[in-house]
């Protein structure tokens, strides 16, 4: 058995001059900078996992935050004052991030808001000339994945999804080795995430916080009057804005299993699962089981469980594959390749301190690498780890489990493009009704 064990950061730093980074990238420029060049980044919701991208911008020398942009007057007040210690200059705050777009001076827009915002925002910072990372999902549903893949050929800029594992340099490795046959050909996936979430309780109807646009943070969601169980997170689990767990979290791992595999587009979708954990507001489901079937004979399981933490393989989250000859574990902290005997044959594990489960992000090395990849991306022509038209499809097969659970059956997919076929009801999913005047056009 061949064995690692050492930290994230030293395995960054050996791998960096090695083979496994020399395959990450490519040498023709796409955009010609200076070296002392610095591209100026706006930050569109920068709680959470916006401040984590803030964070790793801050930190390049390849860039500076320019803008935060927020609806919450809080927020905005403590990220202008950490990035002032950050970068020793303070970004410019503002609620609408449409101020940002206009500067010409601003070469990213990087967006962190809730879900319903990845699109249309995505779109109009294209438009605006801007580089675009955005955060996972990359659209509420999937007409949106579609238009941002026509927009970017369309504007020609960099569009990069926050599927950070991509960056992973270990799981890079993994997959090439898998892909050369350590254990034979991969067929089948199972993926999963896990957590305790509690009851997010019954809502009403009540006034807006004076630190809130309310009117802004709907932005191109149709218009309902503000209730007290929504605003910060909670969002997540109700159609209008959110995705629900399997895009919340599925995403990263449906990911890994579609790259370990070798697929797009599914030939079929089976989704069961529903709400069985608590009675409150919470209109996704807490428990879900989707199931995707591909040409050439290979599969893909991606099992949730939002309010019952118990882990796979002593994984809250991860990505099994089997394949011919054996097995590979991985997750964002290692993995392990065994026979067909289950003997472990070659693992790598990384240490307890760079444990990178978290859900904010905060400090997780797979923010720099992924940040980094795609800065590299606009000032050197450096090759995509997590290009649009990738991110599109990973979001989709999970899209298309929700929409197999709402529809109540599976459903059967173009491999080609993953539409749906024959269901004309299942395809009344397929994209959103929108606030007047905010409709995504390219």
């Amino acid at each position: 058995m061949e064995k690692t064990n050492q930290t994230r950061r030293e395995f960054v730093k050996t791998a960096a001059t090695g083979a496994a980074a020399a395959a990450m990238f490519s040498t023709v420029p796409s955009k010609v900078l200076g070296a002392n060049d610095k591209l100026r980044v706006a930050v569109m919701g920068t709680r959470s996992r916006g401040r984590a991208l803030y964070t790793e911008f801050a930190k390049s020398p390849h860039t500076e935050v320019a803008y935060v942009c927020d609806v919450d007057s809080r927020v905005i007040e403590k990220s202008v004052k950490d990035l002032d210690e950050m970068q020793g200059k303070k970004p410019k705050g503002v609620e609408d991030f449409r101020e940002a777009l206009d500067d010409k001076d601003v070469d990213i827009l990087a967006i962190a808001a809730p879900d319903h915002w990845h699109a249309p925002a995505a779109l109009l910072g294209m438009k605006a000339g801007k580089h675009i990372y955005v955060e996972k999902p990359c659209g509420h549903n999937p007409h949106e994945g579609e238009l941002l893949v026509a927009a970017q050929k369309k504007y020609n800029k960099v569009v990069q999804m926050g599927n950070q594992q991509r960056s992973s340099i270990q799981t890079i490795q993994a997959l090439k080795e898998l892909k050369e046959g350590i254990i034979g050909r991969p067929y089948y996936a199972k993926a999963w995430y896990t957590s305790n979430r509690g009851p997010i309780g019954n809502g009403k109807i009540a006034p807006v916080p004076e630190w809130l646009n309310w009117e802004l943070w709907q932005g191109p969601a149709p218009r309902v009057p503000y209730r007290d169980n929504v605003v910060h997170y909670n969002w997540h689990w109700f159609w209008r804005w959110g995705t629900g767990e399997a895009l919340n979290n599925g995403t990263h791992e449906v990911d890994v299993a579609r790259w370990a595999l070798g697929v797009d587009f599914p030939l079929k979708t089976t989704s069961s699962g529903g709400r069985f954990h608590y009675d409150d507001d919470w209109e996704f489901y807490d428990t879900q089981n989707i199931m995707y079937e591909f040409e050439g004979g290979k599969a893909i399981n991606w099992e949730g469980r939002s309010c019952n933490g118990f882990k796979f393989f002593d994984r809250g989250r991860g990505t099994i594959i089997t394949a011919t000859e054996g097995t590979l574990i991985v997750d964002r902290n290692g993995h392990e390749f065994y026979d067909k005997k289950h003997k472990l044959i070659k693992e790598y594990k990384d240490s307890a301190e760079n444990n990178t489960m978290g859900t904010t992000g905060l400090g997780d090395p797979l923010n720099e690498l992924h940040v980094g990849n795609f800065i590299d991306a606009i000032k050197t022509g450096a090759k995509q780890n997590s290009h649009i038209e990738e991110g599109f499809k990973s979001v989709l097969l999970c899209q298309l489990g929700n929409i197999s659970q709402e529809m109540g059956r599976t459903l059967y997919t173009d491999p080609r493009n993953g539409r749906i076929v024959g269901d004309p009801e299942a395809m009344t999913m397929w994209s959103r009704d929108y606030e007047p005047g905010w409709e995504m056009r390219i």
